[in-house]
């Protein structure tokens, strides 16, 4: 009986460790399946810092569906409301991400609160295309333990200038027409030309003309009212510095003279009443809205600031209500440099958080991005919908409808392009296909000549130019540039020194700008005895010493 009984155990013993070895063999083939060609329905979830998008289904745009398509992925996809800094703190306490974050501007805190999985032995495993095209770039995003823990937006392959540049100082178009397109090239310059506009023409529609407005009540647009100072001495954008071309001394533009000088002429434009009161308090899209309405004559932004009201602007087919912008300086003698070098951001990006549902899935999605011909879709879209190809290969429009689909808001949003162009994985804006054409239609020559409008080629043919860029400089070359994503570290002297210095402008500046001329040299005595408290000692030092790595080429 003993013995029965005990052969029966056995055989009980047996016959678990049969179904067990079952169960591993069919995760193992289940394993091996999700890491070959699992194409199966999913959907992940995507939270982005970037607002000002609704949320959306990916695959209810037409690159979504047929990224969808080819991978079996769907994102939800989210965007920001509210403070950026605000939700990355309650991502990080709650532990609660999505399956990947694009960080616009909190990785630093993301990264400081282990929120990403280090990608090296999945871009090993699953990333030939990921290693393409950030091959040469890996070393200068890896961080202090040698791991990756996200990919950059811009890995240049190659180099293609823009064709139309639309960055710096706006004016609509109608004060120029006014003055027989005059030459304006210094910051006087500019303003006296709206000054008499607007005395001339005080209404637009029955309400007030604004001369000049900017975007500066939103925190996280502050910087519109900062960077000027910059562009207005012979600077690109570089961030909270100017970098001297021969020394590479990096020194901070807050406090420096060249800001007095910009703050100032702001305090005088208020006091001729010409600057938009509304400037601090407003937010986006009344900001945009005011553009929009044709009532501003002169704003300073970044073309991707605008874009919506330059779209609607075009489509509404007013070209005098339409702005150019001008690289305006403070001096004639000044070399504009608005126009961005070649350059690498390596400390933003997109990262796959510790909760991400399938690590591997979302590796092969976005090595399955990065194929150039799913480059192209989320660049140019589909051949013969939203672009053409010549005789000789080059991307252009063979119609009107064709350019609407990426220059109309809507229709930009409904193919998926709003989503999609940015914010992801993806070659550098300045980049070359394979094949010689521009990575976006932004820098294709084909593209920029056939959207020009009536209005378009009359200003540019009255001040002599074939394309938009060649009112400005040509950017100079910056081995560093740009120095704003020299990455620093959460609770570093330095990155306490950067908060304190914003929040110590977005104090001053407003209030600078704002009170009587009479009583400007008081108040900005205030600011700087206030500034001079802060550590910017070690802040520019720090930044010096960045640069000059990169310079030879360490990152």
């Amino acid at each position: 009986m003993l013995k029965r009984k005990m052969l029966l155990l056995g055989m009980v013993f047996v016959l678990i460790a049969a179904l067990a070895g079952c169960g591993k063999g069919d995760d193992a083939k289940k394993n091996s399946a999700a890491d070959e060609n699992d194409t199966s329905p999913v959907t992940f979830k995507y939270f982005t810092f970037g607002g000002g998008k609704k949320d959306i289904l990916a695959s209810d745009t037409d690159i979504g569906k047929e990224l969808q398509r080819q991978t079996g992925v769907d994102w939800k996809m989210e965007f920001l409301v509210g403070d950026g800094a605000t939700k990355a703190g309650v991502m990080i306490a709650s532990g609660d991400y999505p399956d990947i974050i694009d960080s616009s501007g909190q990785m630093a805190k993301l990264l400081e609160g282990d929120a990403f999985i280090p990608l090296d032995d999945y871009i090993e495993k699953y990333g030939p295309n990921i290693k393409r095209v950030y091959g040469p770039y890996m070393d200068k995003f890896r961080q202090k333990d040698g791991k990756i823990y996200f990919l950059p937006y811009d890995a240049n392959q190659g180099y293609t200038p823009e064709p139309n540049a639309s960055t710096g100082f706006y004016i609509q178009r109608s004060v120029l027409k006014e003055f027989n397109y005059p030459q304006i090239r210094t910051l006087d310059e500019y303003f006296d030309l709206i000054k008499q506009y607007k005395q001339k023409y005080p209404q637009v529609d029955g309400k007030d003309t604004i001369g000049f407005a900017t975007l500066a009540g939103e925190q996280g647009s502050f910087f519109t009212l900062q960077n000027p100072a910059m562009h207005l001495a012979g600077y690109p954008n570089d961030g909270a510095v100017t970098v001297d071309m021969n020394t590479h001394e990096a020194k901070l533009v807050a406090g420096s003279d060249n800001q007095k000088r910009w703050v100032q002429k702001l305090n005088e434009v208020n006091a001729e009443g010409l600057l938009d009161p509304e400037s601090f308090t407003m937010n986006r899209d009344q900001y945009l809205a005011k553009l929009t309405s044709g009532r501003v004559l002169g704003y300073f932004s970044y073309s991707w600031q605008v874009g919506d009201a330059t779209n609607n602007l075009k489509k509404a087919g007013n070209d005098d209500k339409r702005y150019i912008a001008m690289p305006i300086v403070f001096d004639k003698d000044i070399k504009d440099q608005y126009i961005d070098p070649p350059g690498f951001v390596n400390n933003y990006g997109v990262g796959i958080t510790v909760k991400a549902k399938d690590p591997v899935r979302i590796v092969k999605y976005i090595d399955n991005l990065l194929k150039e011909e799913n480059q192209i879709l989320v660049q140019w879209g589909i051949k013969d919908k939203t672009y053409a190809v010549n005789e000789q290969g080059r991307f252009h429009y063979a119609n009107d409808d064709q350019r609407k689909m990426h220059d109309d808001p809507d229709l930009s949003k409904k193919f998926g392009f709003d989503y999609f162009v940015y914010s992801w994985p993806r070659y550098g804006s300045s980049s070359l296909l394979s094949d010689g054409n521009a990575y976006g239609p932004g820098n294709q020559p084909e593209i920029a000549t056939f959207g020009y409008t009536e209005g378009d080629k009359i200003l540019l043919e009255k001040y002599k130019h074939n394309v938009f860029s060649e009112f400005f400089s040509k950017p100079d070359p910056r081995p560093w540039f740009p120095a704003w994503s020299i990455a620093l570290e959460q609770g570093s002297p330095e990155q306490i020194f950067i908060t304190k210095s914003d929040d110590l402008q977005r104090k001053y500046l407003p209030l600078m700008i704002m009170e009587p001329p009479a009583n400007f040299e008081k108040v900005w005595d205030q600011y700087i005895a206030e500034f001079n408290r802060l550590d910017k000692q070690t802040y520019e030092d720090t930044i010096t010493k960045a640069v000059k790595d990169r310079v030879q080429g360490k990152w």
